[in-house]
């Protein structure tokens, strides 16, 4: 089974991340950030990925160690859980339509971590929480998971809306790179012969 617990304890922040890559989707995210939790939530719901994640963080100075560090040590659980990588599809893309919202996300888990990240979330916040952490927790999960991962988004006029599509897009694009290929199972997805 492909999976992985990180910890992560700093002066900022105490962190427990679980994930199983062959699970259904089951979550239970709790930390202490709302929006983030829900965010959290259809990441493990639409990439199949069973997630258990538990953060104390500095929540009276603001949200940002809390997400950022989440990023991180759910970045670090992808990379152990994919152990050497044999097997997966390794490329992942979604087109994920979401009211307003239109957001294109690929992916490649190629261990040479990139962003690209063209989201214009057209509010400051949504609710309390800051929309710049979007992309501060999506740097951070693409820096430590090995992620080479574009985001564009097409067309939005709704923050939570096009906050969520990018979270689902992830997801979805996850999905399909972390299968394991039938033709290829026992195989590293490179000529090179290592991820």
């Amino acid at each position: 089974m492909r999976s992985a617990t990180v910890t992560r304890n700093t002066a900022e922040t105490k962190i427990t991340v679980e994930v199983n890559l062959d699970g259904t989707g089951q979550y239970d995210n709790q930390t202490g950030v709302g929006f983030f939790d829900h965010m959290l939530d259809q990441l493990a719901r639409h990439s199949l990925i069973d997630m258990t994640v538990r953060c104390e963080g500095d929540l009276h100075i603001d949200d940002h160690h809390s997400v950022e560090d989440v990023g991180i040590a759910l970045g670090q659980a992808l990379t152990q859980a994919m152990g050497d990588k044999r097997g997966i599809v390794r490329y992942g893309s979604c087109l994920l339509p979401m009211d307003d919202a239109l957001v294109r996300a690929a992916l490649d888990l190629s261990a040479r971590p990139f962003l690209v990240w063209n989201v214009d979330l057209p509010t400051a916040k949504i609710g309390t929480f800051d929309t710049e952490l979007v992309r501060e927790f999506f740097q951070a999960f693409s820096t430590h998971g090995g992620i080479t991962l574009h985001v564009d988004m097409l067309h939005g006029l709704n923050s939570h809306h096009i906050a969520e599509a990018a979270f689902k897009a992830v997801a979805r694009a996850l999905r399909d790179a972390l299968e394991v290929d039938p033709r290829k199972a026992d195989a590293i997805p490179s000529t090179k012969g290592a991820l």
